[in-house]
């Protein structure tokens, strides 16, 4: 299959959805990687299963119905969080610049490079879609049918909005008790960012549920650069964190006892920290 096969009008209709809704960036330039990226992921997820009504089954509505979720979920929380939370926008002032410096030209070339990597990330469930399309089949042909390949991947994405859900609450039950204090209840005993845990777990799932029908080398090449990019993302912002644990909580030991037995990211992995390693931006 062919680049033209790969990257149809469909495609072009989910980037233009990326691009319209992660264009709040404009307005804030925190929001091309925050509120746009979650809300342009629901975005998407509501415009494949309408673009491709009449190849859908079971699976690919799941998917689709989980994407929409996944979205709503980060983008309504990042919302909330930024508007309620006082300390959270006086910590992004200092983390991140506020692009009120920044060349228009700097600008559109982060929203097209988020629009074309949101796109990406969903593509695995666009080139189910897209290839089913390909076969020249019927809507009587295929919308019973349902792919366990896809269904697993499926179940991992519930998995992974599961544990980013409850991190997230643990979190902030945690804060509500002790503000001062770094979080090392529940998932946080497993690893020190089980929300980024969940999200890496999330695209696991998106790439997965679509590993069987990537067909041709760009296909295999869109779906990975958007899966391997979020992946790197999350340990940026695992790097993050932790520098500013470290400035927070350095001096406290129960928090330098808790970093020495506690992976950052990934479960059983004796991986401790992530700081000294600067290429990781996220």
């Amino acid at each position: 299959m062919g680049f033209t096969d790969t990257f149809t009008f469909e495609f072009l209709i989910l980037l233009i959805v990326s691009l319209v809704v992660s264009s709040i960036g404009f307005y804030k330039y925190v929001y091309f990687i925050s509120l746009g990226y979650g809300f342009s992921v629901a975005a998407m997820g509501i415009a494949l299963p309408i673009m491709y009504r009449d190849y859908l089954g079971w699976d690919t509505i799941i998917i689709s119905l989980l994407f929409v979720i996944y979205g709503c979920r980060l983008g309504g929380y990042l919302l909330i969080r930024e508007i309620k939370s006082v300390s959270y926008r006086s910590t992004m002032k200092k983390e991140i610049k506020d692009g009120s410096s920044m060349k228009l030209v700097a600008k559109f070339s982060i929203w097209i490079s988020c629009a074309i990597l949101y796109a990406c990330q969903i593509s695995p469930l666009y080139f189910r879609l897209q290839n089913l399309t390909n076969l020249g089949g019927t809507e009587g042909d295929y919308v019973i049918e349902t792919d366990a390949v896809a269904i697993v991947g499926a179940v991992i994405m519930i998995l992974g909005i599961l544990l980013e859900s409850m991190a997230d609450l643990q979190k902030s039950k945690a804060k509500k008790i002790n503000p001062s204090r770094f979080c090392d209840k529940g998932l946080y005993k497993i690893v020190r960012c089980p929300n980024y845990l969940g999200e890496v777990l999330f695209w696991t799932g998106v790439y997965v549920s679509g590993i069987n029908t990537y067909d041709g080398a760009w296909q295999w090449v869109a779906a990975t650069f958007g899966y391997v990019c979020i992946v790197y993302i999350m340990f940026g912002g695992a790097r993050r964190l932790e520098l500013r644990q470290n400035r927070n909580y350095g001096d406290d030991p129960e928090y330098q006892e808790y970093v020495k037995k506690t992976p950052i990211l990934i479960p059983l992995v004796p991986l401790y920290s992530v700081a000294k390693y600067k290429w990781l931006v996220g």
